[in-house]
């Protein structure tokens, strides 16, 4: 019986093939189980797939027995989110990073300038976000155990360079972060049936205005086929940076909401964030887990209510909401 392989499992076997680490493979195998059409044809290649997923666990299993292993490419998540950068050389991801962090970054004319994750932090008014820049892809390169940073970060910025061929670098980075599931689509769910993260929310970042001809941006949006956001930027006038740090904090999909303790003024200045959708039970959970269970009431100040009523735990909050919690 012929296995009839779908579009989604030719995908998720392009991924695996294209895996340079033992995890990438791990969840391409787990990705084309679970897409495989479920009939007698496909029984062997099930079985081999199982077989090379139990192995690649087997040795995982052992090498963490063994000694440390320190992933560069491994970074902690700081702020209210983390956006990973990826482009080609000399797209302009580390001039990005310069301009709205205090990262120490290489700012270069030639390529393959940064070698390693470089983080640093801009903030939006009063949020912390964290910037990533990574190391440069090309249509025949990418640093072994790079997938993992963009596996594992909150959204993806795909920085083109508009005095460039975008045609060009459209096509090495989506070609890139399609062939490991890496972009939402209509193949590809945030997270896999095992809990896995898969594909992330992406924008466009578009670089060098000053210098684009005419026009660059409007080539850029029809070549590109994905719903993507696009924002233009020039590092070197400091156009659109503004516009870029409010982008950032609305592809995170998050509230600020500032804490009021009972009989004194709110913190302004450090608020907490929540994915937006959260309720004053979500904040009191933020606050303290263990305490949160005595919530009695609270007080909001904010959209929708009329200052300092009383709201139930399960009312939705919203930006820039002050929270007065009051615990039993």
């Amino acid at each position: 019986m012929p296995a009839n392989l779908t579009p989604e499992y030719l995908k998720a076997e392009k991924w695996y093939k294209s895996a340079t680490s033992s995890d990438e493979k791990i969840l391409a195998l787990e990705r084309m189980l679970a897409v495989i059409p479920k009939h007698k044809g496909t029984d062997h290649l099930k079985a081999d797939l199982r077989k090379k997923l139990s192995k690649l666990k087997d040795a995982g299993t052992q090498k963490k027995g063994g000694g440390t292993h320190v992933d560069i490419f491994h970074v902690p998540r700081s702020g209210a989110g983390q956006i990973v950068l990826i482009g080609t050389p000399n797209c302009g991801k580390s001039s990005i990073v310069a301009a709205l962090t205090n990262a120490k970054v290489n700012v270069a004319d030639f390529p393959f300038a940064t070698g390693a994750p470089a983080p640093g932090m801009a903030t939006f008014e009063d949020v912390p976000i964290q910037l990533v820049d990574m190391p440069p892809i090309t249509a025949d390169y990418s640093a072994p155990g790079q997938v993992g940073t963009y596996r594992n970060c909150d959204s993806i910025a795909i920085v083109i360079d508009l005095s460039g061929d975008v045609c060009e670098q459209l096509g090495v980075c989506l070609e890139f972060l399609e062939a490991r599931s890496l972009l939402i689509d209509s193949e590809t769910p945030a997270h896999d049936s095992h809990g896995n993260a898969l594909g992330k929310k992406a924008f466009c970042i578009c670089t060098k205005s000053d210098v684009a001809e005419a026009g660059a941006l409007e080539s850029l949006k029809e070549l590109c086929d994905h719903p993507f956001e696009f924002v233009e930027i020039s590092a070197e006038t400091g156009a659109g940076l503004e516009e870029l740090s409010a982008k950032f904090f609305g592809l995170l999909g998050i509230i600020r909401i500032y804490a009021k303790p009972p009989g004194k003024p709110a913190d302004m200045t450090d608020p907490f964030t929540l994915p937006a959708g959260s309720t004053v039970m979500d904040l009191a959970h933020a606050i303290h887990r263990q305490l949160a269970e005595k919530l009695k009431f609270a007080k909001i100040w904010g959209t929708g209510v009329y200052d300092g009523q009383n709201t139930q735990r399960n009312h939705v909050l919203n930006d820039k909401d002050i929270i007065e919690l009051h615990f039993g």
